[in-house]
């Protein structure tokens, strides 16, 4: 039974978190974004039976030590979710530690980095916004066979979707706020790794 999620808190580490549930959620914001942007989504997620912990700081360094505070809490599966330059600062720091996430969600990124693990990733985008193409050749060069690439209607970027014409597609959206038609299998849901 999934318990609805805890008020959000700020850590030491100046990370805000929602819930208390057994799957881990990192969140890394877009640039012009902050960590309190993601409430929508982290609340909706944690409601699900994860524990969500948005970053303010998205260096490398803040990642990873969200990372580890969830696994140090018991948390053993953890995804990244990254919008824009979060996305950008996920994908190396994944290409480096390819044990470090469970599973990647990006949405929006800017670059196409070599190196990933055979983790699930899900890469969202819109077709009309510059950067589209970047979320097409991580999805055709990703190893494994469990990756999806979603191209949304419209030309919002990064987590500007889950704002725009692109967030109202009901078809594409779950109750986590990430646009995808099978929730279950992104955020909150073990990968078979």
């Amino acid at each position: 039974m999934v318990t609805p999620s805890a008020p959000r808190s700020r850590s030491a580490a100046a990370a805000l978190q929602w819930g208390n549930g057994e799957y881990g959620v990192v969140l890394a914001h877009g640039a012009v974004f902050d960590a309190a942007s993601w409430e929508d989504q982290a609340t909706a997620i944690a409601d699900q039976g994860a524990t969500v912990v948005a970053v303010e700081d998205i260096a490398p360094e803040s990642i990873a030590a969200a990372v580890a505070k969830l696994h140090d809490d018991g948390h053993a599966d953890v995804a990244l979710v990254g919008g824009s330059a979060g996305a950008d600062v996920i994908l190396p720091l994944a290409s480096q530690q390819p044990d470090l996430p469970d599973q990647l969600v990006l949405l929006s990124p800017n670059r196409v980095v070599d190196g990933l693990g055979g983790e699930p990733k899900l890469f969202i985008a819109s077709e009309d916004e510059p950067v589209a193409h970047v979320s097409q050749q991580l999805a055709d060069s990703s190893p494994g066979v469990d990756h999806e690439m979603i191209l949304l209607p419209g030309s919002a970027h990064a987590q500007n979707i889950f704002d725009g014409e692109s967030g109202d597609a009901d078809h594409k959206r779950s109750s986590s706020g990430c646009p995808t038609e099978d929730r279950g299998r992104w955020i909150g849901a073990s990968s078979s790794r």
